[in-house]
């Protein structure tokens, strides 16, 4: 039998037959942790500011249709077998692409940020529990958090340390510990308050969340994991792995790990007889309701399957903006950045306040690229890139200078759009603005395509 492949493919490059080594399990595996995890449980916190019966309309109705344009990317990823950002390359242009690329490799280490900063919480109350240090919030809690950041990314060292290959590998482990945690802590939760309690229970007037803002928060949330899908499905075997199995994945481990942060939120609230969204984090919800160091333990684990994808997601952008670092040292890269990164929350004090910020900016970039990206390829090109011409800055994927202006344009004008109407009464009431965004900027994307079309569309030198 031959040794499996370990290559490391960049951003750019097709990933061979030979090499495209994960299957339907794989996939599952990999989405279901890279959801069932500590943001997941967070973000399920922050829309409990909606009440029960909100907070689950949005998640049932927000999330899948997320899910849906990860799969439509994700089949693209496994079609031309290349990452997601250089899937921009053929609308955005080969230079275009890096502007996404940049904002992709931000945004990824942001995520990672997030769960990083959330499983120190942890470490802390471990240390606490343990040792009788001091935990977040108490004095001298910041030497707890700090050796909770150090822990956390020597995991994430060994997590990446052999690409999407040691990926694969915490994902199968860490799975099987998610869906245990996952059960275990919907039962204490459970436990401790009363179903009818949760269902009754309504924020404070100034704390409650309107609807379509709880649109907008989960629907960032889902839509910041389609980035990273095309790192994985150009290696799978086949289509029904690259598009089913993540689809089933994330919306397994989202609707699980939300339910669990929508209640944990709303239990909390009622035993202490006060909702603090900044307190949505599992960590501090775990220690409130009592759950003891294994969940604890728990949190940690499955903070390292999440940050695994994370962190594949912002090495690999690295690989689409510049040829000269390889894969895996730009995997090295992003973690020692994001471990600095974890440390900003110490010093601007509200975490809340940059969470929700930082999603309304993964909604307002990324909502539209996503649109253009699947217009792009399913009705104007009609399913056919040209992966070799993605470097050939005198192909057809060039334009001028190696950038397509008009389609930046369309971008520019998605992103402003977003700005303009997000706090409109009817949206932000209701659907919330980044749906509504994303239709519009698909359709602007195929009218400027189709009012002047590119010479070289016309002549058809895009088809294999």
């Amino acid at each position: 039998m031959s040794r499996p492949s370990i290559k490391e493919y960049e951003a750019v490059a097709p990933v061979a037959a030979a090499d495209r080594n994960l299957g339907f399990g794989d996939l599952l595996a990999t989405w279901v942790g890279a959801n069932a995890n500590n943001g997941t449980w967070y973000v399920g916190g922050v829309v409990a500011g909606a009440a029960f019966a909100g907070a689950t309309m949005v998640t049932l109705v927000a999330n899948p249709i997320a899910y849906v344009v990860m799969a439509l990317i994700g089949f693209i990823g496994f079609k031309v077998g290349t990452s997601t950002m250089a899937l921009t390359r053929p609308s955005l242009g080969i230079r275009g692409s890096y502007l996404p690329s940049i904002l992709n490799t931000i945004q990824f280490l942001g995520w990672t940020a997030v769960n990083t900063f959330i499983a120190a919480i942890s470490v802390g109350y471990i240390l606490k529990d343990t040792l009788g240090w001091p935990a977040l919030g108490d004095p001298g809690g910041n030497r707890s958090m700090l050796l909770g950041i150090g822990i956390m990314s020597i995991l994430h060292l060994v997590s990446i340390a052999l690409g999407h290959h040691s990926v694969k590998m915490i994902e199968r482990v860490g799975v099987i510990l998610v869906l245990i945690l996952g059960l275990w802590e919907t039962v204490v939760v459970l436990q401790h308050i009363s179903l009818s309690q949760i269902l009754t229970w309504r924020p404070p007037v100034d704390q409650t969340l309107p609807l379509g803002k709880a649109m907008d928060v989960m629907a960032a949330f889902s839509l910041g994991w389609v980035p990273a899908i095309a790192e994985f499905t150009r290696y799978t075997k086949n289509a029904r792995s690259a598009v089913v199995a993540p689809m089933i994945g994330a919306n397994l481990g989202l609707f699980w790990f939300a339910f669990v942060g929508i209640i944990g939120a709303i239990g909390a609230a009622i035993s202490t007889g006060t909702y603090d969204p900044n307190n949505s984090d599992p960590s501090t919800i775990v220690s409130k309701l009592g759950l003891g160091v294994i969940a604890l333990l728990v949190i940690i684990i499955t903070s390292t399957t999440a940050n695994a994808v994370n962190l594949m997601a912002a090495g690999i952008s690295l690989t689409n903006i510049t040829r000269r670092i390889k894969p895996i040292a730009a995997l090295w890269v992003v973690t020692i950045v994001a471990a600095v990164l974890t440390c900003v929350p110490l010093v601007v004090g509200n975490f809340l306040d940059s969470f929700i910020v930082f999603l309304d900016y993964i909604g307002m970039v990324f909502g539209p690229l996503c649109a253009i990206v699947i217009v792009d390829y399913f009705f104007v090109r009609r399913g056919r890139y040209r992966a070799e011409a993605f470097t050939d800055l005198s192909g057809e994927y060039a334009y001028t200078g190696g950038v397509n202006w008009r389609t930046m344009a369309v971008w520019a004008i998605g992103v402003g759009f977003f700005l303009a109407v997000r706090n409109v009464d009817v949206l932000s009431n209701s659907i919330g603005a980044t749906y509504p965004t994303m239709i519009l900027t698909g359709i602007l994307h195929y009218i400027q395509c189709r009012i002047k079309p590119d010479a070289r569309i016309e002549r058809g030198e895009h088809a294999a």
